[in-house]
């Protein structure tokens, strides 16, 4: 879907909130090494889907934290946003970075096999 320059604008404001919320006012170690890759922002900003990236043995950890912290996050970027309405925040888990590590790895093989032909 096309995104007009003030969409993109309110998805980056969202993101970079929530990130700098995560780095400096969250505690729970579990959101720790998280890392917020993008935000979409309903036009009426009532919901907010929030993608992240971590390591894939915490995935459950961070799902579960990102759970319990849903509320305090979208209280204090209520405080910190002149919006009209706080999202209701969406936490997913962004696997295209995965996805890139995955195929970077097969790349990094398929060229150490042909160096040796």
């Amino acid at each position: 879907m096309k995104q007009s320059s003030s969409s993109r604008r309110v998805n980056e404001q969202a993101r970079e909130v929530i990130a700098n919320i995560l780095l400096f006012e969250m505690t729970d170690p579990r959101l720790d090494l998280v890392t917020i890759t993008g935000c979409e922002v309903s036009f009426d900003r009532s919901v907010a889907n929030v993608y992240y990236t971590t390591e894939p043995q915490r995935y459950s950890d961070v799902a579960n934290a990102f759970q319990s912290a849903a509320g305090r996050i979208r209280s204090l970027m209520a405080k910190q946003l002149s919006w009209r309405v706080a999202p209701e925040l969406r936490f997913m888990l962004d696997s295209s970075v995965d996805e890139a590590e995955r195929i970077a790895g097969a790349l990094a093989r398929d060229a150490e096999r042909n160096k040796g032909e």
